[in-house]
């Protein structure tokens, strides 16, 4: 019998008696009320403890892990959904396929922001990563996300932080970890050091301060010494291939040779890099980076003064700010001495320029300003002699210069008319037997600076003792407790504020009990969220970091979303750590992340990039009180390609609301009537072809175009909602709910079903059985012309090219060309959109 209609106003929603209160509804029926709808299910699945994972699996594990935010006070923007809703979508559809899925989030919670607000207002910085927190939470879980909340965790905590300051102490046992006073970019603003990555366009990454350069006692960390692997080991990996080339780029190993050029009239050598050996006959200077130790050495008494001058102007320089400048016009100073070219004798003058970096190859480059462009500006700049040496293959010496391609050498002895290729290995051959050059390589890779000068990171476990020297804290007495303090502004000096606080500093030395002091430095915010994704396997074991059984089973992380501006710092850092640990033992794979995805970013309206100072932020809080998050959900996946790009538009999300609407009316139309014992074979077969591209849509991350197929089909079940049965309706909300799981759960409920959608299994994919055929409107211009019966599973071209053979259709469309696009429904409507109809 078909339902009886009940008051709008008054009804309560239809459910199946349980003893679970959040299973009973508020909801009215006839109206979708997705406030009422959404509150309900998130209290649900929070009650019923819905997607806590067991420790271990119960059956094949996917670990699916989003790259955790730093809770700022700003909170979310509707960027930051993006990504937390593929993630989730990923999950829920896979627990609903039997897999053990393990899903967590957690807060990357130490850095600069909190403590700067804290010197600001007096607020501890703890106080106000908690608040920031707290609220970060309550956006995520009004979205519906299906994160494992047992396992949250935050850097901050003590309990966290304990085992990052364990990790450190591994990597100093490993000679992997050690202190030196370095040259270090230095942000004067922030009174702190800051790694190579950190530095952008000469400017501190976070605040945007023109970055000096300070020598300083320092803690580095040896990410050198896994160069290789680090290089290597990319091969293993599912990753975009743009962000394995920045990770190459940044370790920037290059294949050349050492050449040694003696100093006129002194027992020294200036050792260069150089990956064109083949252009040595060119080479019509020597240009030393400021830093480089020979200098004062071989500098001339008319040219000290000068060149003095030079070095401690460009000491005060960022090596990143040095390099903008290069780019624009370079700088230098003659040192007044000659170097040897080892290859012909002849002498060649030895220049001081900050364009070379110090900790780049050897400090110090043959300049052949014919085939390098920036030795070409140099030189044209101080008139300095430009001798060409190779030239493209087929052409004569008349080249325009600067020629940076390989060729055939001219002009260089012996090895003239040899390609590039051969002179190189004959030159080097050459220059190996006469001891004045060898096969090397360098890397744009450089050990880690890891010490900050601020209060509100992970204190360094480490004691300095005047008999033992430097000596690590016991594991035992870890973890070394922040200690609490009344002002955090840095020093500026290059001690924390952590030098200050005397009873803190002031301990016993590990080794010998007596009179030692802390180290003071505290790491960086990414020593946190280099390992995080170890600790949610096991985020409650207070006797060790993560239990092996357990990170055997779970380990590598199966699928990792987030940003592609991490694709340097963060990903980097972790893989080096991981290996570490590989190294050692603790973990039992080489690489931490299996697949990579990253999102595309979601522009603010104007096409910019969401920021609070353009005033263009999209509040998602906003959003979900207007539209309903699953309403914002759908919306960010349907935007376009995940990985693309896209600016926001609140008023596309009308249509996306329409169609959840419209769902929803289906669902009580069918309820209403007598649901069809069975539909038509042709609906069957059209909801079997959307099961299947469903599937092979989510599993490959095109979430847009999955739910192009759901609102095409939803338009065949409103049009004919007496030929859907309960399989068929129920079937499509089971493909619905990774998408959109708050109506799902509650069109499933109504359904009759007892159980969470979640706990349902996805529909299995299957072959359209062959030869079944479905009748199609043809339409010219919207209006109808001709009915086709074709397969259920014909592609849209194929469909359109046997329209176009109708005799009735010919009747309206006598070329191809008049179409202007044509409008597909699978299995219901073909509509021609024509310039000009006869």
């Amino acid at each position: 019998m078909p339902r009886k209609k009940k008051s709008e106003n008054t009804e309560a929603v239809e459910t199946k008696k349980t003893k679970t209160s959040a299973k009973k509804s508020s909801v009215s029926f006839g109206r979708y009320d997705y406030n009422a709808i959404e509150k309900k299910w998130q209290k649900y699945w929070e009650e019923k403890k819905l997607f806590e994972t067991p420790d271990l699996p119960e059956g094949e594990k996917v670990y699916i892990l989003d790259m955790f935010p730093y809770p700022s006070a700003d909170g979310l923007h509707v960027g930051h959904p993006e990504g937390y809703t593929a993630t989730d979508i990923m999950a829920r559809h896979l627990r609903m396929k039997g897999k053990s899925v393990l899903h967590p989030m957690g807060w990357d919670a130490f850095g600069l922001p909190a403590e700067n607000y804290a010197i600001k207002t007096g607020t501890h910085p703890a106080t106000v990563t908690q608040k920031n927190i707290d609220n970060f939470r309550k956006q995520i879980k009004s979205l519906g996300l299906s994160y494992d909340w047992s396992r949250e965790v935050s850097t901050t905590d003590p309990n966290y932080y304990k085992w990052t300051q364990w990790i450190f102490l591994q990597l100093f046992k490993k000679g992997l970890a050690y202190e030196t006073d370095a040259p270090i970019n230095w942000c004067p603003k922030d009174k702190t050091g800051l790694a190579n990555e950190e530095v952008v366009d000469g400017k501190c990454e976070r605040c945007g301060t023109p970055v000096e350069r300070k020598k300083m006692r320092q803690w580095i960390l040896k990410i050198t010494a896994y160069a290789d692997r680090l290089l290597s080991d990319l091969e293993k990996v599912d990753w975009p291939e743009p962000i394995k080339k920045l990770q190459r780029d940044w370790i920037g190993k290059k294949m050349g040779a050492k050449v040694f050029f003696e100093v006129r009239g002194m027992k020294a050598d200036i050792e260069i890099f150089t990956t064109r050996v083949d252009t040595i006959f060119g080479a019509t200077f020597i240009v030393l980076a400021p830093e480089h130790k020979l200098i004062r050495e071989i500098v001339t008494p008319a040219q000290s003064e000068q060149v003095m001058a030079y070095i401690d102007h460009a000491a005060g320089k960022a090596d990143l700010e040095r390099e903008v400048e290069a780019a624009a016009d370079k700088s230098g100073v003659f040192t007044g001495a000659y170097a040897v070219n080892p290859i012909n004798q002849q002498e060649i003058p030895i220049w001081v320029a900050d364009y070379v970096l110090g900790n780049v190859g050897a400090g110090a480059i043959m300049a052949v300003p014919a085939h390098d462009a920036r030795d070409y500006d140099f030189a044209k700049k101080y008139d300095l002699a430009i001798h060409a040496v190779v030239v493209a293959e087929g052409s004569d010496a008349n080249i325009d210069l600067p020629y940076t391609g390989e060729g055939v050498l001219v002009d260089s002895g012996g090895f003239s008319g040899m390609h590039s290729d051969e002179a190189k290995k004959n030159i080097l051959n050459y220059l190996e037997r006469r001891g004045e050059g060898e096969k090397a390589e360098t890397l744009k890779l450089r050990d880690w600076i890891f010490s900050r000068q601020r209060y509100w990171g992970e204190p360094i476990p480490i004691v300095h003792c005047p008999s033992c020297g430097i000596v690590p804290v016991r594991e035992i007495d870890l973890p070394v407790l922040l200690p609490e303090v009344e002002k955090y502004e840095p020093t500026g000096t290059g001690e924390s504020p952590l030098a200050a606080i005397e009873d803190w500093v002031n301990t016993r030395c590990p080794k010998c009990s007596g009179e030692a002091k802390r180290e003071t430095n505290t790491m960086p915010q990414w020593a946190g969220s280099c390992w995080y994704y170890l600790r949610f396997i096991d985020p409650h074991n207070s006797k060790e970091a993560w239990d092996k059984e357990k990170e055997k089973v779970w380990m590598p992380v199966d699928l990792y979303v987030g940003g592609a501006e991490h694709a340097v710092l963060h990903l980097l850092y972790a893989r080096f750590w991981h290996k570490v640990l590989f190294d050692a033992g603790f973990v039992s794979t080489d690489e931490p992340f299996k697949s990579l995805r990253n999102q595309g970013l979601i522009l603010a309206p104007d096409g910019q990039k969401m920021s609070k100072s353009r005033g263009n932020v999209i509040n998602p809080d906003d959003i979900i009180k207007e539209f309903g998050a699953d309403t914002l959900r759908v919306y960010e996946m349907f935007m376009g390609p995940f990985e693309d790009a896209k600016p926001w538009n609140t008023r596309s999300m009308v249509g996306i609301s329409r169609f959840l609407k419209r769902v929803w009316d289906i669902s009580e139309a069918v309820l209403d009537a007598e649901p069809a014992k069975k539909s038509p074979k042709e609906l069957e077969a059209r909801l079997q072809i959307l099961v299947n591209k469903v599937t092979s849509d989510i599993e490959n991350m095109k979430f847009n175009t999955a739910i192009a197929a759901m609102m095409e089909f939803s338009h065949s079940l409103l049009a004919s909602p007496g030929e859907v049965s309960r399989k068929v309706i129920s079937t499509y909300v089971l493909i619905l709910s990774p998408f959109a799981p708050h109506i799902a759960e509650e069109i499933w409920e109504r359904l009759g079903n007892k159980r969470s959608v979640q706990k349902s299994s996805w529909p299995d994919i299957r072959e359209v059985e062959a030869g079944q055929k479905v009748r199609l409107a043809v339409q010219v211009n919207g209006k109808l012309r001709d009915t086709l019966e074709v397969p259920a599973d014909m592609e849209k071209e194929e469909v359109a090219a046997m329209a176009l053979k109708s005799e009735k259709i010919k009747t309206y469309i006598q070329n191809i060309s008049q179409v202007e696009k044509m409008i597909y429904v699978p299995g219901r409507i073909l509509n021609f959109v024509v310039k000009k109809v006869v």
